[in-house]
């Protein structure tokens, strides 16, 4: 599995994370068995690989991240999506967005480039262009802000 991969993994927890009712640790405990992956690989070749140990480490770190910052990350989102209520942002959308910016934020070995284009590029797989360009834009504005480039 790529960094790529193991990245749309944590945004899809994220965005499951934003509706389910069980505690962060129970949803990482059961979606990254090797077991949930077999039993999804026949649907989606995202889950084809089992994610390596180190794969696994990224991915709960950036669940738990994007779980227990969750409303400051909703508030940045908020803050740069001038014109859009945060409650008009697709649920997707925001799951980008929340693990782009908490790996902006409290991951430091990620570069910056690297988490804004990884986004984007996982957007154009659920989103429409036009929301695509919406999470550019704010995740552009949000680097520029936020970590001085």
């Amino acid at each position: 599995m790529t960094r790529d991969a193991a990245r749309e993994v944590a945004v899809r927890l994220a965005y499951e994370l934003s509706f389910a009712d069980s505690p962060v640790s129970e949803l990482l405990e059961e979606r990254l068995s090797k077991e949930s992956f077999a039993g999804l690989a026949d649907e989606d070749a995202l889950y084809k690989d089992t994610p390596s140990a180190k794969q696994r480490e990224y991915i709960r770190r950036v669940a738990e991240g994007v779980s227990a910052h969750a409303a400051e990350l909703d508030a940045d989102i908020a803050r740069y999506a001038v014109g859009w209520k945060f409650s008009r942002i697709p649920l997707v959308a925001s799951a980008i967005m929340r693990v782009a910016m908490y790996e902006i934020l409290y991951m430091p070995d990620i570069p910056n480039a690297a988490a804004v284009n990884s986004a984007v590029e996982i957007a154009k797989k659920y989103e429409t262009p036009e929301t695509v360009r919406f999470i550019n834009g704010i995740l552009g504005s949000f680097v520029r802000q936020e970590a001085g480039v």
